[in-house]
């Protein structure tokens, strides 16, 4: 640490103490929404940031606690007189704000907005990454004072550590903002891209909005959108500055990147849609001359009474002609009981059975019940599943899954990226 900037900001400089505003913006009104108030203080060398004097733990509790209140007025009267409107993401560490209620029984900063008349609604209360000593509720106690009072709850650096999934539950923040590291590694590393979307479905689920922040290039850009991001920060849009900016500055951007990614999209799942019908045409082909697996059918009262050499025969008269993409197909009855073997394509094309998946039970997998009220009116029809990992090899895969007569489903796994 700067032991200069130290003792600067211990001296009577506050005027070259100042916030910068990051942009927030909103991807369904594609204008600026918010900023980020950042420190910043002012040197005859440049601006500098303020972030590592936070980040020092040999300075005093209460220095930094001084540091950050003056910024924060000073935001909070910028906000009040600059901003037209737009929402205020002021960070707060747990630690202090739980401290100062505990011996005032007061919360500074919902003094200051009333001493600069600024509705709380417009305020964001980013609680930031800390490890927090003292029971959970205790900070619940403290933050409903802020959600009481109008303020939105965010819970800032979301998977870096400390911002586990019991202060999400604890809290019940509006919105989650994702760690910019951790969209990065996303990019190449298929872990921390599934941790990504579990983030997108639990904000769904707890009704917060996700944002999306370290925004830099347009993958990025897609990547957040891929997620779920409804807010995106970053340097694609601007970095940190002295002013505030009109509202639609990134419409365009915006707009592009969304019409992008949707064209993508659309493309994507005609291509899926054309895989699926394919399949369905096959099996519908392979039933006009496999009469023996109708009679079959017939004979042992549909496709769970099917024994499984039936079931076999009737996936293997199949393998010839399915992709070299598919991965793995197998037949189940309408009930979820897996009554052929898995047959999985080798590299070099050969198909491998796989006896001891027969009578396997997979109802209970969240995908199946939603599926037998698609395909069960007796016809044969195909849908393809959304993405999701690969119970066995953690592959990012799509299933293709057609009803057949009898009460049956074929399924065909294929890699993500097939199509």
């Amino acid at each position: 640490m700067d032991t200069n900037f130290t003792a600067w900001l211990s001296a009577e400089a506050a005027d070259r103490l100042v916030p910068y505003y990051q942009p927030i913006l909103a991807l369904d009104s594609r204008t600026i929404v918010g900023y980020e108030a950042l420190g910043r203080y002012v040197t005859d060398e440049g601006v500098r940031s303020v972030g590592p004097f936070f980040a020092d733990k040999t300075i005093p509790m209460e220095e930094q606690v001084r540091v950050d209140r003056m910024l924060r007025e000073k935001a909070i009267a910028d906000s009040s007189s600059r901003a037209e409107g737009a929402m205020l993401f002021l960070n707060i560490k747990p630690s202090w704000m739980y401290k100062t209620y505990v011996e005032t029984g007061a919360l500074p900063t919902l003094a200051l907005l009333e001493k600069y008349g600024i509705n709380p609604k417009r305020v964001v209360i980013e609680i930031t990454e800390e490890s927090f000593r003292e029971p959970m509720e205790h900070l619940r106690t403290v933050v409903d004072i802020y959600r009481e009072a109008g303020c939105l709850i965010a819970i800032d650096d979301v998977g870096s550590g400390y911002s586990d999934m019991d202060r999400i539950a604890q809290i019940e923040p509006h919105i989650l903002k994702i760690d910019i590291h951790m969209l990065q590694r996303s990019k190449s590393h298929r872990g921390y891209y599934a941790l990504l979307h579990s983030f997108s479905a639990l904000a769904s689920q707890i009704g917060a909005s996700l944002l999306v922040e370290g925004v830099e290039t347009q993958q990025d850009f897609e990547r957040a959108i891929q997620v779920g991001a409804r807010y995106v920060q970053g340097f694609l849009f601007a970095r940190a500055e002295a002013d505030f900016l009109p509202a639609g500055s990134f419409t365009s951007l915006i707009e592009q990147g969304l019409c992008q990614r949707r064209d993508r999209k659309i493309a994507e799942e005609r291509r899926w849609n054309a895989e699926a019908e394919q399949l369905r045409l096959l099996i519908e082909q392979a039933l006009e001359v496999g009469s023996l697996y109708l009679e079959t059918i017939k004979e042992q009262g549909g496709c769970a009474g099917l024994d499984v050499g039936a079931a076999d025969r009737f996936v293997e008269m199949l393998l010839p002609e399915l992709s070299k993409q598919c991965l793995r197909v197998y037949l189940c009855s309408d009930e979820g009981i897996q009554r052929s073997s898995n047959y999985e394509q080798r590299v070099t094309g050969r198909w491998n059975r796989e006896e001891q998946y027969r009578m396997l039970n997979w109802s209970w997998r969240p995908f199946f019940v939603p599926l037998a009220l698609q395909l069960g009116d007796g016809s044969v029809q195909s849908t393809v599943s959304r993405a999701y990992t690969d119970l066995g090899g953690f592959d990012r895969i799509r299933t293709i899954s057609v009803s057949v007569p009898g009460g049956g489903v074929l399924f065909a796994d294929f890699h993500e990226g097939y199509v």
